[in-house]
């Protein structure tokens, strides 16, 4: 991951991940991630220190639960795509009040599409 700290977009879709590695915290020029479909339980929170963040998709995975605060803190972020997501209500009801950007969600007890 360190030979790449000049990425810009990382594109990780439908590859059963589950974590990240902690060197992610190394792409400090990275303004776009795309993790969806795959199966994080966890939201990984290596992505709350980077910098250059502006987009985050995790769309399609396990995740119940967001540091809302820690995304509200990043400067750069403008979208999270947490759509398909058995987010937690109370995910739902602390994040829009916090948040400065737009946080796509699915309407709760909405399923994810049949593969």
């Amino acid at each position: 991951m360190t030979t790449f700290c000049q990425l810009r977009e990382l594109h990780l879709e439908g590859n059963f991940l589950h974590r990240l590695p902690n060197e992610v915290s190394t792409l400090q020029h990275l303004k776009a991630i795309d993790l969806s479909r795959n199966q994080f339980r966890d939201f990984p929170e290596q992505l709350t220190t980077l910098p250059a963040l502006e987009t985050i998709n995790l769309e399609e995975n396990d995740i119940v639960d967001v540091p809302v605060e820690k995304l509200a803190a990043m400067p750069a972020l403008r979208s999270i795509n947490l759509r398909c997501n058995p987010l937690s209500a109370e995910v739902r009801v602390i994040a829009p009040p916090l948040i400065k950007f737009d946080m796509l969600m699915s309407p709760e007890g909405a399923r994810a599409p049949p593969p």
